[in-house]
């Protein structure tokens, strides 16, 4: 392993603001992309805001993965990051895009545990 993780953020704009402000349904979208990814869930914590908005989390045994959407934007702001070099986060990262039907896709991997944090530049989808 050359990493202790991999953590992708992402930045999610032009999205379904129905489903960015559906609890259930965010819950559900990040519990299948863990599953996607070949993840283990082992707690899973989601929150609705008044009058709008959610945040949550899906812990599993390589780390987590967390959302905060801001429906009134049609965006979400998303954390996917998981250890070791077996489960890819990108493979979450791209199921919860196309399910948030997220027409712009900005996002960076940054490996951690090397050290000096160094951010790669972003890729745009």
């Amino acid at each position: 392993m050359d990493t202790m993780g991999r953590h992708v953020i992402a930045e999610m704009w032009d999205c379904n603001i129905d489903i960015l402000n559906d609890m259930g349904k965010i819950e559900q979208i990040f519990v299948d992309a863990a599953l996607k990814s070949g993840a283990e869930i082992r707690e899973v914590a989601f929150h609705k805001f008044a009058p709008q908005g959610v945040s949550g989390v899906v812990i599993i045994s390589e780390s987590h993965l967390t959302i905060h959407s801001f429906p009134e934007h049609g965006y979400a702001s998303i954390d996917v990051y998981t250890c070791g070099d077996i489960i890819d986060p990108n493979v979450a990262c791209d199921y919860i895009a196309e399910s948030l039907e997220s027409k712009r896709l900005e996002r960076v991997e940054v490996p951690r545990g090397l050290g000096p944090i160094q951010v790669p530049k972003s890729e745009a989808l």
